[in-house]
């Protein structure tokens, strides 16, 4: 499902095309997606709004408006946000082709603005939900994350404390957006993978350098791929996530990746 480097892609997309007052909105007739209203009602309460900036937390992206309440995006397994006329971050499950309709029939919120920019969620399996919330910060889900992973990385002692008080396998542990945001199952898997920690080992059982090394893969993976926006076909070759998915499984080598750094484990 996306992850915080995608929604992160996605948030600076609509930062830098789409401010601007909404002349239309379409809503789809989905009330599985559309949360908390009627469909209708979330059409007409957008209208005549303006788009003053996008903010993200975790995998959570919302659209601040000129006055409350703000539209919510949560992504589920296959959200996504395009921009007409606009390249965008694809990930691999979420992506409508070039060539389709526009909006998609996938499409749950679609906007004009009036700078004639147009936007649209889009959701082919249904396990995304839009929302509107007078103050997204302090309204859950969003209110129920933990640090986030890219602008809020818990220092060196705080991270290995969190992590100490922890029984449950690490994996489980960084999938748990509570105790951090943002991370989903191929973060989870190369920033393990990249610090030498089995998914399956207690988080109580690491040691002080384990914690080290993985907050280090942590910062150095989330980073790289934000840096990117995202763009799979530019994260390091020598990276997990190109070996996690298709018919023959891929393979590695087995040592640090070379785009892996080992400064991190000095605790540098």
């Amino acid at each position: 499902m996306p992850e915080l480097p995608e929604v992160e892609a996605a948030r600076r997309a609509v930062e830098l095309h789409c401010k601007g007052l909404i002349c239309r909105a379409s809503v789809a007739d989905d009330t599985t997606v559309i949360e908390g209203m009627a469909p209708f009602d979330m059409q007409r309460r957008l209208v005549a709004k303006r788009i003053v900036a996008a903010h993200r937390k975790g995998k959570q992206l919302w659209l601040e408006l000129d006055e409350p309440p703000s539209i919510c995006f949560q992504f589920g397994m296959a959200g996504a946000v395009y921009v007409k006329g606009v390249k965008s971050t694809k990930y691999v499950r979420s992506a409508v082709k070039d060539e389709d309709e526009w909006p998609s029939k996938y499409s749950k919120v679609h906007l004009v603005l009036d700078t004639g920019v147009e936007m649209s969620f889009t959701d082919k399996r249904r396990f995304a939900r839009v929302r509107l919330l007078q103050d997204p910060r302090l309204s859950p889900p969003i209110s129920e994350l933990g640090p986030d992973a890219y602008t809020e990385l818990p220092d060196e002692t705080t991270f290995a404390d969190s992590v100490a008080k922890k029984k449950t396998a690490i994996k489980a542990v960084l999938l748990d957006q509570v105790f951090i945001a943002g991370i989903g199952n191929w973060i989870a898997d190369e920033v393990l993978y990249q610090s030498r920690i089995h998914p399956e080992q207690p988080a109580s059982t690491l040691t002080a350098i384990d914690c080290e090394r993985l907050r280090g893969a942590i910062k150095e993976v989330v980073m790289t791929a934000v840096d990117v926006d995202a763009d799979l076909e530019r994260f390091p070759r020598d990276w997990l996530f190109h070996h996690r998915w298709g018919k023959k499984p891929g393979s590695v080598n087995g040592e640090f990746p070379k785009s892996f750094n080992i400064a991190h484990m000095a605790g540098s």
